[in-house]
């Protein structure tokens, strides 16, 4: 889908002038030159990230921000001003603002900036609470090694009961996988499974998420709203890098989980919810306690039954059943009929490390399938770095090529290339316009 974006400034000239850079992008471009219309445009168009100016008719763009994002938790604003300062800056950022440009100094900014916008509304999205796919259980996980096999066996015992399950792992090793899994093969399972990323949002929308809201309870609250933890009664609650949870929403977890009991913002007395929690984290809880950002009485809680996945490294054995997985997946997409694969691709991938484990893995293997020729996956094709200073003309000529065809790929997605390309989207620019690609 076009990404959406509004603008809202009372500056008619600039208001236009940002309208036609941004519609060049072949982004659908909404224009507001007051807060209400602005607001107005929210209610009627899904828009992804809110371009605002600080200084407005009829608000200040700094307190503004809060009031997006308790319409819409998942857009990205980024506030414009005519003057740097620095505790507005500041202010802005506590609101839940993506940025704060100063106008004219950061013009160049704008454009890579908004394209890094819609990668986080992209995982905001993502990562907002959903009922999860009914159909993922214990044989959808691949791999044969004896530590998948033994991290299964574990999962599938525990899955039986109505213990909480904490589990833990390198990032990509496959946790959100395992906890629907786990859920699917539980008494619960006629219930909701409903998952949050706690590093997703900020202090305030997090607190509103998990708990729900009455009308009225601040600004931009419109309607009651029924939090994470009563849409999971009677079903999992699924929280994925709990170690991200500030300390004050912590006690209020904890109690719910040793009550039963909740206070939703806004209302006064208590509701009820009887949910099974399993918690997810990539950080060494033991040592966030340590350093007081984790609650020691929590862990305890939660830590009934953990759970640790193995990183990619320690169950080689599976890469290459994994990579045919994906290599098929993604020939059904390309709609590639026959395909052939070379030894020394296999090779290639066992040799590698996978800090990223199986998410990396799967990009790598996507990427490779782009770079390959004549339908044929080799060594060559796989893993190729985007380096931030070439070398020689050949290694020149090699990236442009390969960023093109990424490019080709995703018909022109700029920050879907980036994300094949391994690259943050504004390395992506600077290289198209080092390599004369516009």
């Amino acid at each position: 889908m076009i990404p959406k974006i509004l603008i809202i400034d009372d500056e008619l000239k600039l208001l236009k002038l940002l309208g036609m850079i941004l519609q060049q992008e072949n982004f659908d471009v909404k224009e507001a030159s007051s807060a209400r219309s602005g607001l107005s445009m929210l209610d009627q168009f899904d828009i992804d990230v809110v371009l605002c100016d600080v200084k407005l008719p009829d608000a200040f763009g700094v307190a503004l921000v809060k009031e997006i994002k308790a319409k819409r938790p998942t857009v990205e604003v980024i506030l414009m001003t005519a003057y740097g300062n620095i505790p507005d800056g500041i202010q802005a950022m506590k609101n839940g603002a993506y940025d704060y440009l100063v106008k004219g100094d950061d013009n160049d900014k704008i454009i890579p900036l908004v394209y890094n916008a819609l990668e986080k509304v992209k995982e905001n999205r993502n990562r907002m609470y959903e009922k999860q796919d009914s159909s993922i259980s214990f044989e959808n996980i691949i791999g044969k090694s004896a530590a998948i096999f033994q991290t299964k066996k574990l999962a599938e015992k525990v899955a039986r009961t109505e213990a909480t399950v904490l589990l833990t792992g390198e990032t990509g090793t496959g946790k959100e996988v395992f906890a629907n899994a786990i859920h699917n093969a539980s008494p619960r399972n006629t219930g909701n499974l409903v998952a949050l990323n706690c590093s997703a949002f900020s202090k305030d929308i997090l607190e509103s998420e998990l708990f729900g809201h009455k009308k009225g309870a601040f600004t931009g609250a419109s309607s009651d709203k029924k939090g994470l933890v009563e849409e999971a009664n009677k079903g999992t609650l699924f929280l994925d890098e709990i170690g991200e949870m500030p300390l004050d929403l912590q006690a209020k977890l904890l109690r719910i989980l040793e009550s039963g009991e909740f206070i939703k913002i806004g209302e006064t007395k208590s509701s009820k919810s009887n949910f099974r929690l399993i918690a997810a984290t990539n950080r060494d809880l033991k040592e966030e306690i340590h350093k007081g950002n984790f609650r020691e009485d929590l862990y305890f809680r939660i830590n009934i039954f953990e759970i640790h996945l193995p990183p990619l490294r320690d169950r080689k054995e599976d890469i290459k059943v994994l990579a045919n997985e994906f290599i098929s997946r993604f020939a059904n997409k390309m709609q590639i009929k026959k395909l052939e694969v070379e030894d020394n691709f296999y090779q290639k991938l066992q040799s590698s490390e996978w800090k990223g484990n199986i998410r990396e893995l799967k990009n790598a293997i996507e990427r490779s399938m782009i770079m390959m020729e004549s339908n044929q996956l080799a060594a060559d094709n796989l893993y190729i770095e985007i380096s931030e200073n070439p070398s020689s003309l050949d290694m020149y000529t090699v990236e442009k090529q390969h960023i093109l065809k990424v490019l080709t790929y995703t018909k022109g997605n700029k920050s879907e290339a980036a994300r094949l390309l391994g690259i943050g989207i504004a390395t992506l620019y600077r290289k198209l316009e080092e390599y004369g690609l516009k």
